[in-house]
């Protein structure tokens, strides 16, 4: 018997030796707590922080304003603007169909250095029209009271009234012809008159080709 407890207390000595030689036998190694060192130099980048790469890009914008409408387009692709359009500057709605048969009048925004992400609209006129002294491109829509017409094109007419609008257009020349492009057409007479009220009565206008007397 004295044997057999000599043996066991030396058994029971050794193990409690062992253990404290051996701290990850007791669960609490760092790996374990989530505790991992970071290596020196390793700080989180913070979301959402721009890079190089995401700042926009400068770029000059030239003076495209006598130049044909092609040239000007293919002008500034090169100096890195690509958001481009154009619109008559005679207010007529015309589509510049055929870029060489267009010359720019005005571009917004004016030359400079710009954000190549801008977008680049040109004014312009057929190569055989004058630059008018003011860009007539912008149609602006009516409001609670008839604006006057006469002069403008029957498009612009038209997109300026709400497109509930009902719109009837005649051929005041004395011939009948029948108005096809409206862009080609300007208005001579209108009814309700200008400054009348509006209020989704129909619209009539009489017309003839831009270039004929009214």
């Amino acid at each position: 018997m004295l044997k057999h407890a000599v043996v066991t207390a030396l058994a029971i000595t050794g193990l409690v030796a062992l253990t404290a030689c051996n701290p990850a036998a007791t669960g609490s190694s760092a790996t374990e707590t989530g505790a991992a060192a970071s290596a020196p130099g390793d700080t989180p980048t913070p979301t959402g922080t721009p890079t190089p790469t995401d700042a926009a890009k400068t770029g000059t914008l030239p003076d495209m304003k006598g130049k044909g409408l092609q040239a000007a387009q293919d002008q500034a692709q090169a100096a890195g603007f690509y958001l481009l359009t154009s619109h008559d500057a005679l207010g007529r709605g015309r589509m510049q169909a055929f870029d060489r048969n267009w010359k720019v009048c005005s571009q917004t925004p004016a030359p400079g250095p710009r954000s190549t992400d801008a977008k680049v609209d040109f004014g312009a006129v057929k190569l055989e029209e004058s630059c008018p002294a003011k860009d007539e491109g912008t149609v602006r829509q009516a409001g609670a009271t008839m604006p006057d017409f006469r002069g403008k094109s029957v498009k612009a007419a038209r997109q300026s009234l709400d497109s509930s609008t009902g719109i009837t257009v005649n051929d005041v020349s004395g011939e009948s012809r029948m108005i096809l492009l409206e862009s080609n057409w300007k208005v001579c007479t209108q009814n309700p008159k200008p400054a009348a009220q509006l209020d989704g009565q129909p619209v009539e206008f009489g017309a003839v080709k831009f270039g004929e007397s009214c």
